[in-house]
């Protein structure tokens, strides 16, 4: 006979019994017993399952031949209102002659890398001249921020297995960039702007330039860049080399 075909007096008795074991759905229908072999449970189909947090998204915002001024102190700013942070491949003598400016890039947060002394193109230098390029960079950035910069990147991207070998030697490790923005040529804000967002994707390295000439079409075209990027979910990380 079914379940449905008892007598009351049966049906209660059941019903009791399946109380006591926990059997009774809230529809009062008596649920399978199902043995549990591990503490992993089962969800029910009407459960309501929270979606896995979405994997973060990240760029890498990098500025090479600074410290300068004003342009330096200008993106500074722009990227404390964006609560963003960058790296910063900055050239010793820039450095030497600016160095409140490499102290400040750090105490706000930002990574400060070596990116030589001169700007030369280390594929041409004797090895001593690679070695005085990065140490005396090194020196000057360590006076100013307390660390040894572990980052290398080449002036130009100019790079092969003797500069690598050679880096390798002084304790850095090479970092180029993804996407080229080309913002020393000047080719205008919103050219940067779409340079700079054309391909992005996470882990991006978006190379732009604080220094070596003038930059106002890079501190134009950050904010466009930032809240684009922002508003695509990215957030804004310093690179490090260990």
């Amino acid at each position: 006979m079914s379940f449905f075909h008892r007598s009351p007096a049966a049906t209660r008795r059941l019903t009791i019994a399946a109380v006591a074991v926990g059997l009774i759905t809230t529809s009062g229908l008596v649920a399978t017993a199902t043995p549990r072999t591990n503490t992993t449970s089962t969800v029910s189909t009407t459960s309501t399952v929270a979606a896995a947090p979405a994997r973060a998204k990240y760029v890498y915002l990098t500025f090479d031949d600074g410290p300068s001024t004003p342009y330096t102190a200008q993106i500074l700013k722009i990227l404390r209102a964006y609560g963003a942070r960058a790296t910063f491949f900055e050239i010793g003598r820039n450095v030497a002659r600016y160095p409140y400016l490499t102290r400040r890039v750090y105490q706000m947060g930002n990574s400060v890398q070596n990116h030589t002394w001169s700007h030369p193109d280390l594929r041409h230098v004797s090895s001593s001249a690679f070695r005085t390029q990065v140490q005396k960079t090194d020196r000057y950035i360590r006076v100013q921020t307390g660390y040894t910069p572990r980052c290398l990147r080449p002036p130009y991207g100019a790079t092969n297995k003797l500069v690598r070998r050679r880096a390798a030697a002084l304790g850095k490790q090479i970092r180029l960039w993804t996407i080229d923005t080309r913002d020393w040529s000047r080719p205008g804000t919103s050219v940067i702007v779409r340079r700079a967002l054309a391909k992005v994707h996470t882990g991006s390295v978006i190379l732009m330039h604080d220094g070596g000439g003038n930059r106002s079409q890079t501190v134009a075209a950050l904010p466009k860049i930032l809240r684009t990027l922002k508003a695509r979910g990215y957030s804004f990380t310093t690179m490090s080399c260990t």
